[in-house]
Formats: C-alpha cells, structure tokens, sequence
C-alpha cells in the first residue's frame, strides 16, 4: 500500500534528518523537540476529535434529514438529461445510470458512506456493458474522473475539522468554485479523448448555466476585494441554509419524522468521527516529526525560494503543499495534513483557508481508481489515472487562486 509505504518512509526521514543534526552540527535539543513534537501532536489530535465529533454529529444529522427526505432523488432526476449525453455507450434506462446519479448525489451531498456503495454497485453493473473484461471502457473512466474531481456541494468533514475557527463555513463557496473547476477539467479531458460533444444544446445548458454563475460570482469579488469574505460567508450561508431548508420541507411533504432522521444521522456521524481520529493522529504525528526535524520546513523553504525567483510574491500556499501532496493517496491523509497546518499556522490563517480549499477541491483518486476498479477485476485503466491527476492538480491550482480571490484581503 504506497500510504503506508510514505508513512514509514516520513518517519525514518525526520529520524535520519534529526540524527544528522545531532551527529554533525551538535544539535542536542532536537531529539527532545521530536518527542515533544510527538506528544504534542497526539494532543492535538485529540482536541481536534472533540470539535470533529460534535460537527459530524450536526451535519450527518442534517444530511440524514435530506436523504430520507429524497433530496438523492431529486438530484438525480435534475441531472439526469446531462448524464444521458455524457455516457453515449449506456443504453437509455439501463441500471447503472440511476446507481452513477445517486453516487454522484450522495458526493455532492458530503455523504461518503452511501456514495462508495452506490459506486461500487455502478461499476459493476458499467462492467456488465464492458465487451473488454480487463480493460476500462469509456463510461467507466468517464464515471470514475467525474466521481475523483469530488464535485462537492458541503464539505461536512471540512467544516467539522474547522470547528475551532471563528467563522467553520467560511471556506464553503471557495470550495464550490474550486471543486467546480476540477470536475470541469476532468469532464472536458475525457471528453476530447471520446470525442464528446460538449457543445450539446443540453450540456451547454447545464454547463452554460453553472459557469455563468460562478465567473459573475469571481468577477464581482476580483472587482470588490474587500467583500471577499463576506460574499463567502453571506452567499455561501445562504445557500446552505436553503439546501437545509429544502431538506426540511421535503422530509416533511413525505411525512418522514425529521427529528428523529436528525438523530440517526447524528448517531452516525459519532461513529465516523471516531473511525477517523486514528487516522488522523496518525499523520499528525509523521508530519509532526518531519516538522520538528527541519525536512519539511526545508522543503517547503526550496519551493518558496524557486517561486520568488519565478516572481511570484506571495506564498503562504506553499505551506498549505502537503495537503496537495497527500489528497490523491489518501483522505484520512490528507484530513491529518490540513490538520497539521491548521494546528501550526491557526484557524482562519491565509495558510489554513488555503489548505481547507484545497482538501475540498479534489478526491483521492489514486485511492478510488485503485477500490472501483479492482472490484470489477479491471487491470487495463488505459487513461483514467492521467485524467484524474489532471482533474486534481487543475483543482488545486484553482484552489490556491481562489482563495487568494476571496481571503487576500481578509
């Protein structure tokens, strides 16, 4: 497993890095830093799982609320006109478009538990349509970089990590748009590589009518830099609120008991936030040690240095790397990287918001390419991996630019 792999190799880095330390330069206080820097961040950890708990408590809650109310339901039927135009291979009703919508619904929706099942279930039955066995096919790879772009309308896991901050939800409408141009990288790569025609009158609509409002949207903030922040706040509270709001009314048409959807889904959400404190723990100590030893600050320094030669002024994204870094392997790691930063720069910090845009930006593409297609017993993945990466590395770019965009003069 290349996560665990990087994990052990952090570890003896900072150990061999610390060492030569000691060894040659006679720094006698950095074993001391790096057990302290150990301790010190299983701490942290564990403060961060307290403010993780109650906001995974609130918002699974909310989101349980939506999917018994039919909220899955209703988005699919929204997009199913694109997707129709978007796997020409798939034949009209076929199983798998109703399992690849209700996937991407429960992406969009934050809901990680019912969204790999529900992906899992769509690739296998894309594979029933595979005339190559061993080899991914058109809608596979399609369905695969549109599901790691990780199109995401809230980042519940994002806003429970930043639950210490001022204002959590602050980053949702940087995230949007980033995530938003992400997926749209992706589905324009695939796209050119089938010979899709995006140019279609309904994925124009559907496409059209997204961008128009997410370049109005950057261009009155690139024009106003000083309500940068609050656009995000105001706008991105509004529309939250009515996703929450819509929620509540169509649990409440289908005389669903919302109070008690709220509470199983607040039950669920203790049970993920403790599934993820070892994992999180886990990076913040490695990262903690690479930290206390001087390897990652000199890494990060190399970086900083080369893009001030380059011209570029500001650089409080290059602390915010090793989520970038981390993201296509694996959530629980990158979780623990936005963690780290979080810890040593302070929520609400330039270093910080840039990181939470970045975590949400993107999915964990290796991690998924590796689960979907090994279940379908695919070894030929022909160019989905090279689309995904595309799609992240376009999601982080755009992350960096965006929140620079809305928190630069914050």
């Amino acid at each position: 497993m290349i996560l665990n792999r990087i994990w052990i190799g952090m570890f003896i880095i900072a150990i061999v890095v610390a060492a030569s330390k000691l060894i040659f330069w006679h720094d006698i206080d950095i074993m001391k830093q790096m057990i302290d820097a150990l301790s010190s961040s299983a701490k942290t950890g564990f403060e961060l799982s307290l403010y993780l708990t109650g906001a995974m408590c609130l918002w699974l809650g909310i989101m349980k609320i939506g999917e018994n109310g039919g909220a899955l339901n209703a988005m699919t039927r929204m997009v199913s006109p694109l997707f129709s135009r978007l796997f020409p291979d798939i034949p009209k009703n076929h199983p798998s478009i109703g399992s690849m919508m209700m996937n991407f619904s429960a992406n969009m929706l934050g809901l990680d538990n019912a969204a790999t099942p529900l992906g899992l279930k769509a690739m296998g039955e894309l594979q029933e349509l595979n005339p190559k066995k061993d080899t991914a096919s058109n809608a596979q790879i399609m369905f695969l970089v549109l599901n790691t772009s990780g199109l995401t309308i809230i980042p519940i896991s994002i806003f429970a990590l930043r639950s210490g901050a001022e204002s959590p939800t602050e980053v949702f409408l940087p995230i949007l748009v980033s995530t938003y141009i992400a997926t749209l990288a992706g589905l324009i790569f695939v796209s050119i590589r089938q010979r899709i025609n995006l140019f279609n009158r309904v994925i124009l609509a559907y496409i059209g009518t997204l961008t128009a409002f997410i370049g109005l949207l950057l261009y009155y903030v690139v024009m106003h830099p000083e309500h940068g922040e609050a656009v995000s706040i105001i706008v991105g509270g509004g529309i939250m609120f009515g996703i929450i709001l819509s929620f509540i009314i169509l649990a409440a048409r289908k005389k669903i008991n919302v109070y008690d959807s709220f509470i199983d889904g607040a039950k669920d959400g203790f049970k993920v936030a403790i599934g993820i404190v070892p994992y999180l723990i886990a990076m913040l100590c490695a990262i903690a040690l690479l930290r206390a030893s001087g390897t990652l600050d000199g890494l990060l320094d190399g970086v900083r240095y080369a893009v001030i030669g380059m011209g570029i002024t500001v650089t409080e994204w290059v602390d915010a790397l090793p989520v970038a870094f981390m993201k296509p392997l694996s959530g629980g790691g990158a979780r623990g990287a936005f963690a780290e930063i979080m810890s040593n720069f302070g929520a609400g910090s330039m270093q910080e918001r840039i990181a939470a845009t970045m975590q949400g930006s993107t999915e964990t593409t290796l991690y998924v390419v590796a689960v979907y297609f090994g279940a379908v017993k695919i070894s030929k993945t022909r160019y989905a991996i090279a689309a995904g990466l595309f799609a992240d590395l376009i999601g982080i770019i755009a992350a960096i630019v965006v929140a620079y965009i809305f928190f630069g003069n914050g």
